[in-house]
């Protein structure tokens, strides 16, 4: 893949620490980076599902992968010591919001917690020039809007997850306020939900149940097919924090900012209509909906990314079809037996710059 101009080429030969690299997000960070030409150090506790991108992509052969808990500040203080990173992806979290009913403890701790020990492992590694804390599109105080919620507007939370990521949002900006002004590490926050793509078979997601029902030749179970949300690649997000670790880079403009990354509006849809979608590239399947009184989900969320586009000159690039297209052939070619799925991302993500460079995106070009 010709990628020494994407990024300005900043990556190339950087160390880049990815908190959560085990993850579906973190798992793509690690692939991208990789070909971007990083030393890419990975650090997570857990695998999250069998199987899962991390494993069936065999990422572990590219990078550095180490075994740790983000809770646990002695041990990734070590990392930070030995490895010297020059660039840190904080991704590590309990992503799931119905886990955190059921685990609400384990949620505060590994997303709040660990948040502070990422940024107070920043304070004292002298080598971190840039870092970007991801938290979530759920940080905001939910009120079904039909806009969009802007960096500025309230945090909150009525359940666990939720509110354990409004808690690491305050507690990267008291960081921030208190130990990064005028220093040589450049922080800044990105929120980003409703992220699709090959590779995740988490728990209580929409597209995962749905492809590991079906490719047991089971009908699919949904919870709330008239919910509507932003549905956007999972590349369209890793593309923002990527080119916003460029910025915090070579200057401090965007220190302490929090960015939203997210899809336009074209792409908010029912999860009935995701599904449908789905099916028009996957095959003929069943999916039923059962209600679920168990916990309240919300129907409505977006983000106005305003933002990102005016500071960073990013916007999303696909178009929903798209999306789910890229989504479904993802998890086809794994279902076909493809024995080299990381070549199948790699193959994915050069169609995705392509198509970002078709749309002139800043990081796309080389000056």
């Amino acid at each position: 893949m010709m990628t020494e101009h994407l990024f300005r080429g900043l990556y190339k030969g950087k160390t880049v620490l990815v908190t959560g690299h085990t993850g579906f997000k973190g798992s793509w960070l690690a692939i991208w980076l990789t070909s971007l030409g990083a030393k890419v150090i990975g650090y997570s506790l857990y695998l999250p599902s069998k199987p899962c991108n991390f494993t069936v992509s065999n990422i572990q052969k590219h990078i550095t992968h180490i075994e740790g808990d983000i809770r646990n500040i002695n041990r990734l203080k070590e990392v930070f010591l030995e490895y010297s990173p020059d660039i840190v992806f904080h991704l590590a979290a309990q992503p799931i919001v119905r886990r955190s009913f059921k685990e609400p403890a384990l949620t505060f701790g590994t997303n709040v917690l660990g948040t502070v020990n990422v940024l107070e492992c920043i304070r004292v590694t002298p080598s971190v020039k840039s870092a970007v804390i991801i938290t979530s599109d759920k940080c905001y105080k939910n009120n079904e809007w039909l806009w969009g919620y802007r960096e500025n507007d309230i945090l909150g939370g009525d359940d666990p997850y939720s509110a354990s990521k409004a808690c690491a949002e305050i507690a990267s900006h008291a960081y921030i306020k208190s130990f990064f002004n005028g220093r040589r590490a450049h922080i800044s926050t990105a929120r980003a939900g409703n992220v699709i793509g090959g590779g995740d078979w988490a728990g209580d997601r929409v597209i995962p149940d749905c492809v590991r029902a079906w490719s047991l030749g089971e009908e699919a179970i949904i919870r709330s097919p008239e919910a509507t949300r932003p549905w956007q690649h999972v590349l369209e997000p890793l593309s923002g924090y990527l080119w916003l670790g460029v910025e915090l880079y070579k200057s401090d403009r965007l220190h302490g900012e929090a960015f939203n990354f997210g899809p336009t509006t074209e792409t908010d849809k029912p999860v009935r209509e995701l599904v449908e979608t789905f099916l028009t590239f996957w095959g003929k399947a069943k999916w039923k909906y059962i209600a679920s009184a168990k916990t309240k989900e919300s129907t409505l969320l977006k983000l106005s990314c305003d933002k990102a586009l005016s500071l960073l000159e990013w916007h999303a690039v696909l178009p929903f079809k798209e999306t789910v297209r890229l989504t479904a052939e993802w998890y086809k070619a794994y279902y076909s037996n493809n024995k080299d799925m990381f070549g199948f991302c790699l193959k994915q993500i050069k169609s995705y710059v392509l198509e970002s460079k078709k749309q002139a995106l800043s990081w796309t070009n080389p000056s």
